[in-house]
């Protein structure tokens, strides 16, 4: 499936570019309020701030960051079985979700879809922990999404599910404009990666590649889900699940995007 955005040609089953991140739906999507807003008014104060302070750093430069995806199960269909105020209703509250866990743990979203989010955390914003900060977020939106799934399935009659796939590497941040839109340029593998992730993952889950498991398994559990042959890789890819946190783990408020990091060691060893 080429790509509109950079003609990139993507495997059949991808929600978005694996190199550019542009969604892949041929349908326009349907776009809730939340999604439409400008980036001024969903974006939290505290980060807001840190965004601004940093942006006079950000073009040109290569940062290591942690890309996130996570899209909705079978949306083609739940749209097509829905009246469009239902899915906008649905979506709706299924963004507050992703912007209040994603932007909490200090992770930036640079791109809505109807159906999903790109987030990434370690950019504009620079955290030396950003793979322990995207597994807290994704655990805390799939374990939010519990209850959120019986309210659907209650009031609509519908399964309603996200899955979610996140990678760690380098990518090239291009500009940052006074409207707070991100662009990022020559994301290349890391986006690629955590793409194709996110389109393997199964309902309700959350796949990883081994550099996130890597950096984060003295704080979080794994399971291996076995070897994938991902297009572009000359070998197999080894995938695994993030089932949650472990005792290690420092528990965190509202309060953790400005929390001390230290014994950062085996996150340095993968820049």
């Amino acid at each position: 499936m080429e790509c509109s955005n950079c003609r990139f040609e993507n495997p059949e089953g991808m929600n978005f570019c694996g190199k550019c991140g542009q969604s892949l739906d041929p349908v326009p999507p349907v776009f809730p309020g939340y999604a439409n807003r400008s980036p001024r008014e969903y974006t939290p104060p505290f980060l807001l701030e840190k965004i601004l302070v940093s942006r006079a750093a950000l073009e040109g430069e290569r940062k290591h960051v942690s890309v996130f995806f996570a899209d909705v199960v079978g949306f083609a269909t739940l749209s097509e079985n829905l009246d469009p105020e239902d899915v906008h209703d649905i979506m709706d509250g299924c963004f507050e979700i992703l912007g209040q866990e994603i932007h909490g743990a200090g992770g930036a979203i640079n791109q809505y879809t109807g159906d999903g989010v790109m987030a990434l955390f370690g950019a504009p914003v620079v955290y030396e922990d950003n793979i322990h900060r995207a597994c807290h977020a994704a655990l805390r939106v799939q374990d939010r999404m519990k209850d959120y799934t019986r309210d659907v399935k209650k009031r609509y009659g519908v399964l309603f599910q996200l899955r979610i796939g996140m990678n760690a590497g380098t990518v090239v941040v291009g500009a940052i404009g006074d409207n707070l839109r991100l662009d990022y340029t020559a994301v290349g593998d890391a986006t690629n990666l955590a793409a194709r992730l996110e389109s393997l993952a199964n309902p309700g889950g959350i796949w990883v590649s081994s550099a996130i498991k890597k950096a984060a398994e003295d704080f979080f559990r794994f399971h291996e889900e076995g070897d994938y042959d991902i297009k572009g890789k000359k070998s197999p890819i080894t995938v695994f699940s993030l089932q949650g946190e472990t005792d290690k783990m420092p528990r965190h408020g509202t309060g953790m995007a400005d929390a001390l990091f230290v014994n950062r060691q085996s996150e340095s060893s993968l820049f």
